[in-house]
């Protein structure tokens, strides 16, 4: 579509229905040039097509008549007007708006020349004025088989008989509507036919607006729904319609752009870029685009990029848009310097400020914010980053020329990636990022690097495990050395290391490697199980201890952990000279039936947590899943649940009158009565009283 054009202020007489069509369809691609109703898009006005007889009819004629007139192929300066029965609705010309225009020049008069008529209104035989359709009324007279063709109402305005209407000075136009039908309606048969892009009762950015206009074959029609729902935040409902009508106008550069708005709308930033780019291709000195584009690659932190768009030909920049993308310029030369020296602290201070200047959606500087927080040993908020880019399209490239820190775009986010996958330990994917990463920039020296070093980690790993399988527990000590020498901040290779340590019975260097693996990776559950075992094996309790009860924690429901921990709190507290008898490890709360029971089980030595309880109890209910996993984490104490209903007698000897209560026995003396307590209240009474 054309961005400039004079609009079409009248049409030659009308010769045939095919005549209309086609003069219709140029005005079509005769809009104004760019001209926005509001800021985000290119509107227009909207063009509704007109029909002036029904499918099949014959060419617009008097129906009946002694005396008839034939229409004018060309401009003669006379009002040829053709006799015209009764009911013959007048007809005025189309612009290039939709509306309908009328002059001097060409509108219908008196067929009889009599100086009676009025202007606007053909006259039959008899003499009577034929009736003209206005929104939602009409003159009253009967409707015969001539089919009237709109809505025809004078600036808008209802006319009544005998009115003059000055032609000279104002033009009719299409009338929006008051009744029951609006815009381009058309009367057939005394039944309402909606015209193109009317949609009954039905309101702005519904779906059932957008079915309806789907169905349109006008694209004008289809952009002005869009702008419609795109104005009201209908973003899904505007792309629907954009798409339509640049599927019946593929040309459109205007479409194009408007349909990168509403993309950016729904975040889709990389999609909006490459439709304004065809919008650029389709309109070189498309303005419109050229700054949505600026503003598109400012977002995306590609800086040359965006001021190429600022300094197009034509296009007067926003001031503040130029200090803005210098502002983003800066920060991320700043980040590139101080990432080259390894100060990672300012390369996030730098990275958020150049998101805080404008580059909101860059996905450069997520990931460079990634690779600062993994050289930090913060790997676990690196990998939430890495998680959130593979989920949005922050990991696609936008253009193939665009360069981060001397890579090209794409390669960098890959080159990140690998390193993050190297550091958890999932060597098979990091080797594949960081060969798609040398594929997309295989000249740059950083890519070529690390996918060498990528690959010798992974084969050392490999190398390891099998020599570890095979019991080598010494030769699988030095083949993992040998990946470490390449990445030095591999918490897996350190683990792996200290259990070939452990195997060997060097419980020392066990744990100094566990110690790396920890504080590379302080979450790392498995250097964590490694280091609680050679303090075991060290008789190093307490350390042992605390490891346990991290680990049960994190690990709930493995038995394994929940039965080192007792055993370390029980061999602790022998070394503290406290007195241990009878201990077992203890991993479900016990039910207790009867009273005997009851009183032989708190008589032995050891901490007794007693859960007295009503099944049908809603606090019971609540807290009794939590006895559960008290159970769990400290099995050097034995829980026990009674039943009130079931058993009164032990709530009869206990005194026991409201549920939930709960009582702790130390060695077969009550040391604590705790009522209705909270979570909180009730752990750290059990911790208290735990070995």
């Amino acid at each position: 579509m054309s961005h400039s054009g004079n609009p079409i202020s009248d049409v030659v007489g009308f010769v045939s229905n095919d005549s209309i069509t086609d003069r219709f369809r140029d005005s079509v691609n005769c809009g104004e040039f760019n001209k926005p109703d509001f800021r985000e898009l290119d509107l227009g006005s909207p063009i509704s097509p007109l029909r002036t007889r029904a499918p099949g009819s014959g060419p617009v004629a008097s129906s009946s008549s002694s005396s008839s007139g034939s229409f004018s192929g060309g401009r003669t300066g006379k009002n040829l007007v053709p006799k015209r029965s009764e009911s013959a609705p007048a007809i005025c010309n189309t612009n290039n708006s939709g509306e309908l225009s009328g002059s001097g020049e060409n509108s219908p008069s008196n067929a009889r020349g009599g100086s009676g008529s009025k202007s606007g209104h053909a006259r039959s035989d008899s003499g009577t004025a034929a009736p003209l359709i206005y929104s939602g009324q009409s003159v009253n007279s009967p409707v015969l088989n001539v089919l009237p063709t709109g809505n025809i109402c004078p600036s808008g305005r209802i006319v009544k008989t005998g009115m003059t209407v000055n032609r000279g000075s104002r033009s009719d136009v299409l009338g929006m509507g008051t009744g029951n039908y609006g815009h381009g309606s058309i009367m057939r048969g005394g039944k309402e036919v909606l015209g193109v892009g009317n949609v009954k009762g039905v309101g702005i950015g519904s779906t059932e607006m957008v079915k309806k206009g789907v169905q349109s074959l006008d694209p004008e029609e289809l952009k002005r729904l869009g702008n419609e729902n795109y104005k009201r935040g209908h973003f899904v409902e505007a792309l629907s319609l954009y798409d339509r009508a640049i599927s019946l106008s593929p040309g459109s550069a205007a479409y194009r752009s408007n349909r990168a708005a509403a993309l950016t709308g729904l975040g889709r930033l990389v999609e909006a870029v490459r439709e304004c780019e065809e919008a650029v291709k389709l309109d070189p000195n498309y303005v419109r685009a050229h700054h949505r584009l600026a503003t598109l690659f400012l977002r995306l932190g590609q800086v040359e990029n965006a001021r190429q768009h600022l300094s197009h030909p034509g296009l007067h920049p926003d001031p503040s848009q130029m200090q803005k993308l210098q502002m983003v310029e800066k920060h991320i030369s700043k980040c590139a310097d101080v990432r080259r020296v390894g100060d990672w602290r300012s390369v996030l201070r730098e990275v958020d400020a150049a998101i805080a200047a404008g580059a909101d959606s860059c996905p450069q500087l997520f990931m460079c914010r990634a690779e600062a927080l993994l050289k930090l040993h913060q790997i676990d908020d690196a990998e939430s980053i890495l998680l959130q880019s593979l989920k949005s399209e922050r990991h696609t490239s936008t253009s193939s020329e665009a360069r981060f820190f001397g890579m090209i775009s794409e390669a960098y986010s890959y080159f990140i990636r690998a390193q993050i996958e190297l550091a958890l330990g999932r060597f098979e994917n990091a080797v594949t990022a960081a060969e798609k990463a040398s594929q997309i920039d295989s000249r740059n020296v950083e890519v070529a690097v690390l996918l060498n070093n990528v690959r010798m980690v992974a084969r050392a790993r490999v190398h390891g495990n099998n020599l570890f399988k095979s019991e080598r527990f010494t030769e699988a000590c030095s083949a993992y050395g040998e990946g470490l020498k390449l990445d030095p901040s591999n918490s897996v290779l350190y683990c792996n290391r200290a259990a070939c340590w452990f195997k060997l019975g060097q419980w020392e260097r066990s744990i100094e490697d566990s110690n790396q693996a920890l504080l590379i990776q302080p979450n790392y559950t498995k250097a964590l199980l490694r280091r609680a075992a050679s303090n075991s094996k060290l008789e190093k309790w307490e350390e042992a201890v605390k490891d346990y009860e991290v680990l049960r924690r994190e690990l709930p429901n493995d038995n394994e952990v929940a039965e080192a921990l007792f055993h370390a709190q029980v061999a602790l507290k022998k070394s503290r000279g406290e007195e241990v008898c009878n201990l077992k490890f203890c991993g479900e709360v016990e039910e207790v039936s009867g009273l005997e029971q009851f009183r032989a089980a708190i008589s032995l030595p050891g901490v007794y947590v007693v859960h007295f309880k009503i099944a049908s109890n809603s606090q019971c209910k609540q807290i009794s899943p939590y006895v559960d996993t008290l159970c769990g984490q400290y099995p050097s104490i034995k829980f026990l649940k009674v039943d009130i209903q079931e058993c009164p007698t032990i709530a009869t000897a206990e005194n026991v009158r409201i549920v939930p209560t709960f009582k702790i026995y130390k060695n077969g003396n009550r040391v604590k009565e705790i009522v209705c307590p909270s979570r909180d209240m009730l752990e750290h009474s059990v911790r208290h009283y735990s070995l």
